[in-house]
């Protein structure tokens, strides 16, 4: 069974930095793409970042130039580095496995969520 569990989340002020991490079990990085995903308050679900098999790296456009995303195959563990923190960053980060489509579709695993606040 696959399960993801997503930690790193918390309050930083504005301007400063958070890396989240993802670590997968009863999934093999081998074929498939994983992302990052985020969910603020009143406002849908939005890809952040992607990376696939071959380490093809998406973005949205709100967050490149300040986010990275990055995995360890060894660790089974997927990352997202996320500098020069804005307060519209605050949202619930998910993170995601097995996409249909690449990069921001059909993920069939999703984790439970970690909680990244910024302050002004």
């Amino acid at each position: 069974q696959v399960q993801l569990v997503e930690s790193g989340g918390g309050s930083v002020q504005a301007g400063g930095s958070l890396r989240l991490s993802c670590a997968a079990s009863g999934y093999t990085y081998k074929r498939y793409c994983m992302g990052w995903f985020r969910q603020a308050p009143g406002k849908e679900r939005e890809g952040v970042a992607a990376i696939d098999s071959d380490g093809r790296t998406s973005y949205a456009d709100s967050v490149k130039g300040r986010f990275t995303i990055s995995q360890d195959s060894a660790k089974n563990t997927l990352y997202l580095q996320m500098n020069s923190l804005k307060p519209e960053d605050t949202a619930m980060y998910y993170c995601a496995a097995d996409c249909r489509y690449y990069p921001w579709w059909g993920y069939n695993y999703w984790g439970q969520g970690t909680q990244v606040t910024v302050s002004s």
